[in-house]
């Protein structure tokens, strides 16, 4: 065997027996250190640790409490949506910029009301003081199915303009009502003039 292979193996043997020897020291201490707990400070140990799992258990009922909101909220929703008939079909939300106390996210939304369907794309910018919470609507894009209707784009025009969110649903909601008034009652003509014709 050469020589400078012979040098190599001892200095690595020389760093295999350092590094055992400060492992052995390191668990002498560790097991010097196990010894020096008292009964007492043991005893505390385990009622730190039981008062730990207490307040976990209490999450837990924080966590029925909030399932119990969110149900709650689930059926003021219902009720809403059976009050005004705004359906929503769907709806995505992602955030596009986060910047201290300025947050903003686009926002899209699906749904019905009665028979006319819509769809909305906005952002919304929330900034936060020390004392409250702002938000703007921004960049409101709103398709509807009965946008021939002049009268209808025009006010779908305004509310973009000014993204007024809630006088948007609140028309909505109006227009929609008699827009399936109007369809029944076309409907209903319908059949009776091709019943007359056919007579």
């Amino acid at each position: 065997m050469d020589i400078s292979m012979c040098h190599v193996y001892e200095d690595e043997i020389k760093s295999l027996e350092e590094e055992i020897k400060l492992l052995a020291e390191q668990y002498e201490d560790i097991q010097q250190e196990s010894t020096f707990y008292s009964e007492e400070e043991i005893l505390m140990a385990i009622k730190a640790f039981q008062s730990e799992l207490q307040g976990e258990s209490k999450g837990n009922e924080s966590r029925s409490d909030l399932k119990a909101q969110l149900e709650s909220l689930e059926a003021d929703l219902s009720f809403l949506m059976k009050f005004t008939c705004v359906q929503f079909t769907s709806h995505s939300k992602r955030t596009v910029e986060r910047y201290r106390n300025r947050t903003v996210q686009k926002h899209r939304i699906s749904g019905k009301c009665h028979s006319l369907s819509f769809q909305l794309e906005f952002q919304l910018l929330e900034m936060q003081d020390e004392e409250k919470v702002s938000t703007v609507i921004t960049d409101l894009s709103i398709v509807m199915e009965s946008g021939e209707d002049a009268n209808v784009s025009k006010f779908v025009s305004r509310t973009e303009e000014h993204g007024d969110l809630l006088t948007f649903f609140r028309s909505l909601s109006s227009y929609a009502e008699w827009y399936e008034h109007r369809r029944r009652t076309f409907l209903h003509f319908k059949v009776v003039s091709i019943k007359l014709l056919s007579i």
